[in-house]
């Protein structure tokens, strides 16, 4: 399945000022099958998974000289490793402490030799390291599948031209804005875990695909016994299903449980915001750039990291909402606020750590809020989410007052138009905002 980073591990492989390269993201993104894929366009490939091949550590214990590995690694898995012909990967890179270490020394003795590392729970592992190569070591971040990439796996890149040729001047014509429509809604329901997209593009099975999520939902759950030294496994079982129903609004440490003690609980946020399974949305007075400058730490939203998994948590019916007429019944939830949020961060570059926030002002009288705010060039971009084709827009026009901003941003399921100030595009499109979610 083509995927957004391949362009940037293609880049990294071309490069000759590149540097050890770091891939990071959550569990089961397709962190090992990119990796593969660029693999088989070197002479040699050799994957090291220091989860499956435990006497590899043994190695890495004895020395974490470059040369020495590779003599040693070489003649274990019988692959020849020579720089500039040879790929190597360490996955699972978390097992071993060592191996993390040793990244430095490959950067400073061996540049021209590729190397990447990976890992599922990579973050836990570097949150115990004061320094593990800083400047020496480049990261990139890779996300479950965008729409733009469930559309190519899917064999539909003519629907996909339609969005790239799309303007706000030029909106989809009608037969394929409403095929479009039926795909956000299948995709909404599955999500972009590669394991399920795959399954449905096999299969067209939406029954097998829920399965699918079922399964990654558990094994995502068992890794839990993985943090358990840092929190409770109950106590992070709580957390991720909250953050399903507290989608788009302010998270609230006691709707998890009322019982158990806010530190146990911003723990258990933090440890599965580090593992990637969920992103903060951080309120921001966006009075000017950058808007990470005007945040406030403790008003917050929070999303989790798969729309399909996030579905599944809350229990949506597949018929009723395969046939329901109203659209807005089937974006409970707040599923079209977390669709764009997943947009926005997993369409942006991958070589920074993508950071989504939000405004809300609190009046006795009149409460406002605006979805995302993001920069946009040298100008703040605010934007509201719609789930249907209409809704009201007091809160955008009193932000562009105040903010004295020229436009805003409608994400609905209306076509790409222009009302005066406010610009809408339809939720299929958001890709279009960022730098590289079109690109491919």
């Amino acid at each position: 399945m083509k995927r957004l980073i391949d362009k940037y591990l293609s880049d990294w492989k071309k490069s000759n000022n590149r540097k050890v390269l770091m891939l990071r993201g959550a569990r089961q993104v397709g962190k090992t099958y990119a990796v593969r894929k660029l693999g088989a366009k070197f002479d040699f490939f050799l994957e090291v998974n220091f989860d499956l091949d435990k006497d590899i550590i043994y190695f890495f214990n004895q020395s974490i000289q470059p040369q020495y590995l590779i003599e040693k690694l070489s003649a274990y898995f019988s692959v020849p490793i020579k720089s500039g012909k040879t790929l190597l990967f360490l996955d699972e890179i978390q097992e071993c402490e060592e191996a993390i270490k040793s990244l430095r020394y490959f950067q400073e003795k061996m540049p021209e030799l590729h190397v990447i590392a990976a890992g599922s729970l990579l973050e836990f592992a570097l949150s115990n390291l004061p320094s593990y190569g800083v400047g020496r070591i480049t990261a990139l971040f890779m996300y479950p599948m965008t729409f733009n990439e469930f559309l190519w796996a899917t064999d539909k890149e003519n629907l996909f031209n339609q969005i790239e040729n799309s303007t706000f001047d030029k909106s989809v014509a009608l037969p394929f804005y409403k095929q479009l429509i039926e795909i956000y809604k299948t995709f909404c329901l599955i999500g972009g875990m590669p394991e399920v997209v795959k399954t449905y593009a096999e299969n067209h099975d939406l029954i097998l695909c829920r399965q699918v999520i079922s399964d990654l939902i558990i094994t995502l759950k068992d890794d839990f016994r993985k943090y358990k030294k840092r929190s409770p496994i109950e106590c992070l079982n709580e957390t991720f299903d909250s953050i399903v129903f507290q989608t788009g609004s302010k998270f609230v440490f006691s709707n998890v449980n009322s019982q158990l003690s806010y530190k146990l609980l911003h723990q258990s946020l933090d440890l599965l915001l580090m593992a990637g399974l969920a992103y903060k949305i951080y309120h921001t007075s966006a009075s000017g750039l950058p808007l990470g400058a005007q945040i406030n730490k403790k008003k917050f939203k929070i999303i989790l990291f798969d729309i399909g998994i996030h579905q599944q948590i809350t229990g949506t019916d597949i018929s009723s909402y395969l046939t329901a007429d109203n659209f807005n019944s089937v974006n409970k939830g707040n599923v079209a606020e977390l669709f764009v949020g997943l947009e926005l961060i997993a369409n942006n570059r991958p070589n920074i750590n993508n950071q989504l926030y939000y405004w809300h002002r609190e009046k006795k009288s009149s409460n406002a809020e605006i979805d995302y705010i993001i920069q946009k060039g040298n100008t703040i971009l605010p934007i509201e989410v719609k789930a249907g084709t209409k809704g009201k827009m007091q809160s955008m026009h009193l932000f562009l007052e105040n903010k004295k901003i020229d436009y805003g941003l409608r994400i609905s399921l209306e076509n790409f138009a222009t009302y005066g100030k406010i610009k809408t595009m339809p939720l299929f499109a958001v890709s279009k905002l960022l730098e590289q979610g079109s690109k491919h």
